[in-house]
């Protein structure tokens, strides 16, 4: 119960300062309704350290993933928290400061912060579940927030028609991956992810998974495809970041997709991998997910005019790019005693990605929300049109030095981060023998090329446009903003070379994998494996 009870304190910490942010943001003096960004940051930054210095292992077969995890959502949900600063009741905020009465019943500041710090709970408590029925209600956590965030983001009909198309068909992504669950149970005889490995490497020695087992699995997973928007379950991607603002799109680019991603190792993971592979109508359904994902995001972004959308196609494809990732397995290959630089585990190649594209593309969605018009209805508009991006290095250079660094980072050109990231997904999948695998993920990659390629040239290199019925973008008066883009811009720089090999050891020690052994039923290792413990790699016996 203590070792519990410390596993929850990062959790703890963002639903105390959630009480005190809903508490702030319906308060009638503008002063403290302002502290609600600062005082999120805070929360995070302090679970951040919990999570860092107090998470033990978790009684899992990925027993180290919660201290990597949530490490992650802290460091990336301080971007995200930046980034939103002063996009809740901006206009409502603007009628007060002009003399207008404030009305608790209007005002949306409180419920915009603590729905945030909601979702990051709900993300952190996906990280150390260690039951099926605690992997659900957090993935839930994580998304019905988001639902709301993006309704009320802007003031016009496509935000809240977003989020009813977001709604109704994450309701259906939750259907699917709710039945897997029930069907994992009822293949296993329990919830709990421990014994459900157990029974699993017990039935696999005996001759396979039984067909309610891989049903289970199979049906999870496509669930689960809603959370990373992946195909089939993509189709709302598009439409729900255009539709919401620029920060709240940020916001859906990363957390729900790194929840999705967590359950996707978590619940693999469960499947004993003694020769580095799935049984194969798992192996050839996360085959075709990923190869059909990153196909699909890629040529569809070739298409794009909306800035937005072509973002959306490329966070389609990105998640292609991980499941690449999380076929390539766990890297039982490694040898006991072996240098764990020169590990190739896919799991944790998909943890380190998820980092690098958190900060990437925080930078790029960063630029859209700084740049903004005056419409004629009075609100204002963010960037949206590729067009508006063209010759931005003339009129605002920093935001068009962010959007190229960003572009680099998601493409991952060298020596940026991105293709310090990008490097293990291959390296993986090749130790894995998954070369098809890797020459499609290749391909892909310089079909993004092009359309990262021209957000660069478009920025760098053309000449502004001005039309007498566009009015000239300027800046946001938010700071966060332009704060949060800097700091994307300069991670994408930094950590390719500063912190990066460590951040990437640190991925590697979350994804530690002990499988069980099949005659006791018994985890290889203990679990409470210190913090600065090195990543211990077991033989299967």
């Amino acid at each position: 119960m203590e070792a519990k009870l410390a596993s929850l304190y990062p959790e703890i910490t963002l639903f105390i300062t959630t009480c005190a942010v809903m508490v702030l943001g319906l308060s009638p003096q503008a002063a403290l309704r302002r502290l609600c960004p600062g005082l999120a940051i805070m929360g995070l930054v302090f679970a951040g350290v919990l999570a860092l210095t107090t998470t033990p292992g978790a009684e899992t077969p990925l027993p180290m993933l919660p201290m990597y995890a949530k490490t992650l959502v802290a460091g990336v949900g301080v971007l995200l928290a930046l980034l939103l600063a002063g996009s809740a009741d901006r206009v409502y905020e603007a009628m007060i400061d002009r003399g207008a009465k404030f009305d608790a019943l209007r005002s949306n500041t409180g419920e915009f912060w603590s729905f945030f710090l909601f979702s990051m709970t709900g993300l952190m408590l996906c990280a150390g579940a260690d039951d099926l029925i605690w992997l659900f209600l957090a993935l839930e956590l994580v998304s019905l927030p988001t639902y709301v965030m993006v309704a009320v983001s802007t003031g016009r009909n496509r935000s809240k028609e977003a989020a009813v198309k977001y709604f109704f068909l994450g309701a259906l992504g939750a259907a699917v991956f709710l039945y897997g669950f029930v069907l994992i149970y009822g293949a296993a005889g329990s919830t709990d992810l421990a014994t459900i490995a157990t029974v699993f490497a017990q039935q696999q020695a005996e001759g396979g998974l039984g067909p309610i087992a891989i049903g289970g699995i199979m049906l999870s997973l496509l669930g689960l495809c809603f959370k990373i928007a992946a195909v089939p379950m993509h189709f709302y991607t598009p439409d729900v970041y255009q539709g919401a603002s620029a920060p709240v799109a940020a916001m859906l680019a990363f957390v729900p997709k790194t929840a999705g991603f967590i359950a996707i190792l978590l619940i693999l993971a469960c499947v004993r991998w003694p020769d580095g592979a799935l049984p194969e109508p798992i192996h050839a359904l996360v085959w075709v997910l990923a190869v059909l994902t990153m196909t699909v995001g890629n040529v569809l972004a070739l298409l794009q005019r909306s800035a937005k959308r072509l973002l959306a196609y490329s966070s389609i494809a990105h998640s292609g790019y991980m499941l690449v990732g999380v076929l390539a397995g766990p890297g039982l290959a490694q040898a006991a005693g072996a240098d764990a630089s020169i590990a190739t585990s896919g799991f944790a190649a998909v943890l380190f990605y998820l980092f690098v594209y958190g900060i990437s593309t925080v930078g790029a969605f960063a630029v859209l929300a700084c740049l903004e018009r005056t419409s004629p209805d009075g609100e204002p508009e963010e960037a949206d049109d590729l067009d508006d991006l063209r010759g931005l290095w003339k009129t605002h250079p920093s935001m068009a030095a962010v959007m190229a660094l960003s572009a680099f980072g998601l493409l991952g050109l060298p020596p940026l981060l991105g293709f310090v990231g990008k490097l293990p997904l291959f390296t993986s999948a090749i130790s894995a023998e998954e070369i098809p695998l890797v020459i499609i993920l290749g391909l892909n990659s310089a079909i993004a090329a092009f359309y990262y390629l021209r957000l660069v040239a478009l920025t760098l290199l053309e000449n502004p446009e001005k039309l007498p019925t566009r009015p000239e973008l300027k800046m946001a008066p938010m700071s966060g903003r332009r704060t949060a883009a800097l700091l994307s811009a300069t991670g994408v720089i930094v950590f390719a070379f500063i912190g990066g090999p460590q951040i990437a050891g640190f991925a590697e020690r979350g994804a530690t994998y002990i499988p069980k052994r099949v005659h006791t039923g018994e985890a290889a290792a203990p679990v409470d494996t210190p913090a600065d413990a090195e990543p211990v790699a077991v033989r299967d016996e």
